[in-house]
């Protein structure tokens, strides 16, 4: 049997704001990211020879194929809900410049797929500018936060995260990406396996158009553990498709616990 082709199935190359807590990082950060359609019975990295992001003044940056991690910021994430990975890397050297840039894979069967897109610097400023403006009073709508521990142990459907939106408080249209994971911070947080994520790209790629635009609540769909302590994360873009990215802002995390004791409905 023939091994499985690799297929990009979209890119960003965009800005992002780094809001995350206790980073000597800078806050004016970009990246680039290419996701691929599964690849059945063979994991997508064992199928690439090599990433390589390009972009206006001979600018280039290559992806390494090696696990994604807090520490090295660069590599494959795997998303085992929908078997299907995708490459990062965040890169601590500023905004992007407006203009073109190309994500090229180069697989190891000796095919070579590109994807391009147009960087909007417009979109990016006018966004996070707002964001800096509303910071505080953005941070402290986000609930549960601040360690507190629940009444129960949730089970899914019980948990609601909410927060407060840019265009609530007269600012742009932009949408949001929730992420939950066992830890509490951001050094703990586990991108590789979260508890419960609000995936808005495959949401619209299903026929939700909107989905996560100004959304300022969502609601868990999975069982929480007793007795542990859980951290989330809410990501601001300007748009539900990577393809269409100019700007994530990651803001700091949020963090809370749960009793001991068992599951409510239990």
């Amino acid at each position: 049997m023939s091994e499985p082709q690799v297929r990009i199935f979209d890119i960003m190359a965009c800005d992002v704001y780094w809001d995350f807590e206790g980073t000597p990082l800078p806050r004016e950060q970009h990246k680039f990211l290419v996701s691929f359609h599964p690849t059945p019975g063979t994991p997508t990295p064992e199928l690439i020879e090599s990433i390589t992001a390009r972009g206006p003044g001979g600018y280039e940056v290559a992806f390494t194929n090696q696990l994604f991690t807090n520490g090295n910021t660069d590599g494959y994430i795997y998303d085992r809900t929908l078997d299907y990975y995708w490459y990062m890397v965040n890169l601590p050297t500023g905004f992007l410049p407006e203009g073109e840039y190309t994500i090229e894979v180069r697989a190891t069967d000796g095919t070579v797929q590109s994807r391009t897109r147009h960087q909007d610097i417009g979109a990016s400023r006018r966004l996070v500018d707002h964001y800096e403006a509303q910071r505080d009073r953005l941070l402290a709508s986000f609930g549960p936060s601040g360690g507190a521990v629940l009444d129960t142990v949730p089970s899914d459907g019980e948990l609601r995260c909410s927060w407060e939106t840019l265009e609530r408080t007269g600012g742009p249209d932009a949408f949001y990406i929730h992420r939950l994971s066992k830890g509490g911070s951001a050094r703990e947080f586990d991108t590789q396996n979260l508890t419960w994520w609000d995936n808005i790209f495959i949401q619209r790629l299903r026929g939700e158009e909107r989905a996560g635009l100004n959304r300022s609540e969502v609601t868990v769909r999975a069982d929480l553990e007793a007795d542990t302590t859980y951290a989330y994360f809410v990501e601001i873009t300007d748009a539900n498709a990577q393809g269409e990215t100019n700007i994530c802002v990651f803001q700091p995390h949020q963090v809370f616990a749960t009793p001991a004791g068992v599951a409510a409905g239990v």
